[in-house]
């Protein structure tokens, strides 16, 4: 099977509380979820009915089966994903305190988990080259061996050797806990650009990776390292994209957020579904923010990933233009 999507990264058991608006000393009850982004990104795209899967790493444990239980609901691959017998699964805790104070609490990442432990050794280097999408992240560049793993990955796939319709996405995701320095992501950051075709991130993620600057400044450095489409993330005014020849803004579209944490996430499944589908890119800029809306007005990430049907519905009601025609087989593959 040719993957629609092939993610590749983080994934962990989010620990989420069922108690809205309080610290998570006073949480007294919790649900769990599948987490970790590039996973998370692979249960959206599946959402929207493309064939997709994660290389990830889990602990030999129930954590584990619980994982790939969950990605197999999802109607995500799981082949790609195997157990680390040496670090226990990784668990994510989160407060919910809407509408802007998600924090974050990680456990079983330090000194490392198990999907840093993806090794250059065991990658399916021709699944890589086939997938319609690939897709890896900037946490997954943190330590060795999962650094060397995603840069023999990108090696195998140049930019210059894909077909039509085939993109290569790398997501900013800066989280500085896992990095000595911004300096340190930066640098790892450029061995990747090379190959990349499509970057995304926020003011602060693309100022790692390129420098500071305005988001126009930061998209035109993104263009200039050879990247086809640069998305800058513009936080309450909504999400820019910018290629060499366009520039297109997306506006907020208003919910009320319950939990913002799986919003990017959604809108990274709900992009790849646009490029896959050969919409214009303002289209795939308008899906993908809507259904990023969508999500941050739901409590749990990959559970709350939505459906075509409920972005489309979501960009009616918000009189914002819907796709003529939404894919779910590959219009371009």
């Amino acid at each position: 099977m040719t993957h629609e999507l092939l993610t590749i990264g983080r994934i962990s058991v989010d620990i989420y509380p069922n108690d809205i608006g309080v610290d998570l000393e006073d949480v007294t009850s919790f649900g769990k979820y599948l987490g970790g982004s590039p996973s998370n990104v692979a249960v959206a795209a599946a959402r929207h009915g493309r064939r997709a899967a994660v290389i990830t790493r889990t602990g030999d444990d129930a954590f584990g089966t619980y994982l790939h239980r969950e990605l197999r609901k999802f109607k995500v691959d799981d082949s790609f994903v195997t157990a680390v017998k040496e670090w226990p699964t990784a668990v994510t805790f989160c407060a919910i305190k809407p509408p802007e104070d998600f924090p974050l609490y990680f456990y079983g990442r330090f000194p490392t988990a198990p999907d840093l432990q993806i090794k250059a050794a065991e990658l399916d280097l021709d699944a890589i080259r086939n997938a319609g999408i690939f897709w890896s992240t900037v946490t997954g560049l943190c330590q060795e061996p999962s650094r060397a793993a995603h840069l023999a990955a990108h090696g195998a796939r140049p930019r210059t050797g894909l077909k039509p319709g085939q993109h290569t996405i790398l997501d900013l995701d800066y989280r500085p806990m896992f990095w000595a320095s911004e300096a340190e992501a930066r640098e790892q950051v450029a061995k990747i650009l090379p190959h990349v075709t499509v970057a995304i991130g926020n003011d602060k993620e693309c100022a790692v990776a390129i420098g500071e600057g305005t988001p126009d400044e930061q998209a035109d450095r993104l263009l200039a390292a050879g990247v086809i489409i640069a998305v800058v993330k513009l936080g309450p005014e909504g999400v820019m994209a910018k290629t060499r020849t366009e520039r297109v803004v997306s506006a907020p579209v208003p919910v009320q957020t319950l939990n913002g944490l799986g919003a990017g996430d959604s809108f990274g499944g709900a992009f790849c579904h646009g490029l896959l589908s050969g919409w214009p890119l303002a289209q795939v800029l308008d899906f993908a923010n809507a259904a990023g809306a969508l999500v941050a007005s739901r409590l749990s990430c990959a559970d709350a990933m939505p459906t075509p049907d409920e972005v489309t519905a979501l960009l009616a009601e918000r009189g914002r233009p819907v796709p003529g025609t939404y894919a779910t087989e590959g219009a371009t593959l």
